[in-house]
């Protein structure tokens, strides 16, 4: 008896040891989403980003990110890590730490309903309600496989975050326009935007905005703007419907989809817009094609 009393005594040490100790966060929140992983990333930096006291420390890993936020005298760091479920769902985990009240809190915690608790639940919450709202406003259909359509372009070469992509395309469709309309230059299709780099760790995207013309000897000249034939090519093909701001969003679900499948892809998507965002309207239908080119 006295050595299975011992026994206990020593994994309940043990156990306190490494709640107290090394265990490296103080509270942890769940919930499942239908929607990507990269949709559930890129939710969460453009929603810190409208909030005072608070910073992205780490984002090394795709699927997984550290926030910091200042909440009065408390530091808490917040530790995303989104988990793949299916093509269209995601497991979300939260993992909460007050760095300078860490063992304050764990003494508390299974004892009564702390102040980190409601507030990591107030805050996850706040999110979680923002990302259902967002996805509201965004549709995505995968299509399957398909091709692009070969043309001629005039292009303007750009290069930036992916949030600031559709302010490129509504300044450069005006100059595109005015430029092709002057020279008399017929148009041959809608506008394109064809990525010709995507860091997926900085968010970052160097891609040609294309106006499709029909080719002749004599065209416009201009500083920003540039001309080539564009070929062909297969894909796996989305349909978009949303604001042009978070079109990425396919981006991603092709991605998803394309992992599942075992179909080898370049992260070089082709996006082909029927609407002007400059006229405004109901964003829900505005239409985009997305492809994500096959590797050859």
């Amino acid at each position: 008896m006295k050595k299975i009393v011992r026994l206990l005594l020593f994994i309940f040490l043990i156990v306190a040891v490494w709640y107290l100790f090394i265990k490296p966060y103080d509270y942890v929140v769940r919930f499942s989403t239908k929607t990507t992983v990269g949709t559930v990333n890129q939710s969460i930096k453009s929603w810190y980003a409208g909030i005072p006291g608070t910073e992205i420390i780490d984002q090394s890993q795709f699927d997984e990110l550290t926030q910091q936020f200042n909440f009065g005298d408390s530091i808490h760091t917040y530790t995303w890590k989104i988990e793949k479920e299916t093509d269209s769902t995601s497991r979300v985990k939260v993992y909460i730490k007050d760095i300078d009240h860490s063992l304050a809190n764990k003494l508390a915690i299974p004892f009564s309903k702390t102040a980190i608790e409601k507030r990591s639940e107030a805050t996850v919450k706040e999110f979680y309600d923002i990302l259902n709202s967002h996805l509201k406003r965004t549709k995505v259909t995968i299509n399957g496989e398909d091709t692009t359509r070969a043309t001629y372009v005039a292009y303007t070469p750009l290069k930036g975050l992916q949030v600031e992509k559709a302010k490129g395309m509504m300044y450069n469709y005006s100059l595109l326009t005015q430029i092709m309309l002057k020279g008399n230059v017929e148009l041959n299709g809608t506008p394109f935007v064809e990525v010709t780099n995507w860091n997926t760790k900085t968010d970052s995207i160097t891609y040609n905005f294309c106006f499709p013309i029909k080719k002749r000897d004599s065209l416009p000249k201009h500083p920003e703007i540039r001309y080539k034939q564009y070929e062909s090519q297969k894909a796996i093909k989305a349909t978009y419907n949303g604001n042009y701001i978070t079109s990425d969003r396919a981006w991603y679900a092709l991605q998803s989809y394309a992992e599942s499948r075992n179909i080898p892809v370049a992260l070089t998507p082709i996006e082909v817009f029927y609407n002007n965002p400059n006229m405004g309207g109901n964003e829900l239908q505005w239409k985009a094609e997305i492809f994500m080119p096959l590797k050859e």
